[in-house]
């Protein structure tokens, strides 16, 4: 069983028992309070129901999110678990609604009201026992798995936990003689249910939207980034979450003069220090630069410059007319923002076996038309394996 197995069977085993007691404290609290006449203690049994079916829609988006890259999501399932969690922070939401439209109208309608009995005080101390340690155990299944579906689900039974710590103070008033506090209570816990479900609903939203990794973290990314030797820039630094994974986008930016390949190895080290710097670290895209392309973005300088099929056959027709004898062995051709390099590598062992090395560079110039994008010429021995 490979480590993925592993943590789905971690959150499927704590959802199972949160589901097992959530029913049970559910059917006896709704039971208990109507018969103890306890509209809070009710309140709190239909959340704690609510929070049985959270359970099952918890477990059918772990296993959902749990499958890897498909064709038709190449990135991935994770982004299951967020929708997942939307879904769980409104029906916590919905269910708020219910259980406070319904206490309100009580509380204003009704003046007749029965005095809670003691049953309802037992079974609200026994929730609060239980919902709280199912949360501690909960909470650090999602930890340690880096479930935020798994934490959003142990903050659901948090929530049961402190409603159940209101109506134990709701009952005890209304008992003492404030019977109005049995209502008012089951009111709170509405509220307090609604207050969890717009926050689980909010950061969820916020990543489906592809809100930025927090500015602390990224100057962190990016600093890890430009400890690599050959990084001379960073810039174009897109962060996003995908489920419980971070995914970067950027730019570095390397020396004109490194090879292809070399640029790209330099690329690799910065995405494996960054891989290894944090384990909820998903997928890294990077492109190699060797200009800072982001301030000339917008004038488009770059795409404005010639392609080696513009400018190497100009080359060759020089060199084939001025030194038969050598010919082109290989051209190098360095960009920067606005200009255009180029090192004519000859097949020579020596240079100096030619005088005219000047006139040649003119004559490449002329050959080009003097345009306005060429910078400097460069003339180099080489062999045909340069």
């Amino acid at each position: 069983m490979n480590r993925t197995d592993e943590q789905q069977k971690a959150a499927s085993k704590i959802t199972l028992i949160g589901a097992l007691l959530d029913g049970v404290l559910g059917l006896c609290k709704i039971i208990v309070g109507v018969l103890s006449h306890s509209a809070a203690l009710v309140a709190d049994g239909i959340h704690s129901i609510s929070d049985l079916f959270t359970d099952f829609l918890v477990l059918f988006v772990l296993k959902l999110s749990s499958k890897g890259p498909d064709e038709d999501h190449p990135w991935g399932h994770a982004r299951f678990e967020t929708v997942g969690t939307v879904i769980l922070g409104s029906i916590l939401i919905a269910v708020a609604g219910a259980m406070a439209y319904d206490s309100v109208v009580r509380l204003i309608f009704d003046t007749e009201r029965l005095i809670p009995t003691w049953p309802a005080l037992v079974v609200a101390a026994i929730s609060i026992a239980s919902k709280e340690a199912i949360y501690h155990y909960t909470l650090k299944v999602g930890k340690e798995i880096s479930s935020d579906l798994i934490i959003a689900n142990a903050w659901h039974s948090r929530s049961d936990a402190l409603s159940s710590v209101v109506v134990l103070i709701g009952v005890a008033g209304a008992m003492a003689g404030w019977v109005w506090l049995d209502l008012l209570a089951a009111i709170l816990v509405a509220m307090m249910v609604a207050k969890i479900g717009w926050d689980l609903s909010w950061e969820s939203l916020q990543e489906l939207v592809d809100t930025a990794l927090p500015p602390e973290q990224v100057s962190i990314y990016k600093e890890l980034v430009m400890s690599v030797d050959g990084i001379v820039n960073v810039h174009h630094f897109k962060s996003r979450s995908m489920g419980s994974k971070k995914v970067l986008e950027i730019h570095i930016q390397v020396s004109p003069y490194v090879s292809a390949s070399e640029g790209h190895r330099i690329g690799d080290e910065a995405a494996k220090k960054l891989m290894d710097s944090d384990e909820d670290m998903g997928h890294i895209i990077y492109h190699i630069d060797t200009y800072d392309d982001e301030s000339l973005e917008e004038a488009g300088v770059a795409c404005s410059l010639p392609l080696r099929q513009q400018i190497e056959p100009a080359v060759k027709r020089v060199i084939e007319a001025h030194i038969p004898d050598a010919g082109l062995a290989h051209l190098n051709i360095h960009y920067d923002p606005n200009k255009v390099h180029l090192q004519v590598l000859l097949n020579l062992d020596d240079l100096s076996l030619i005088s005219e090395n000047e006139q040649i560079i003119q004559q490449l110039r002329a050959e080009l038309g003097e345009p306005q994008w060429l910078g400097s010429i460069y003339l180099a021995a080489g062999s045909s394996h340069a």
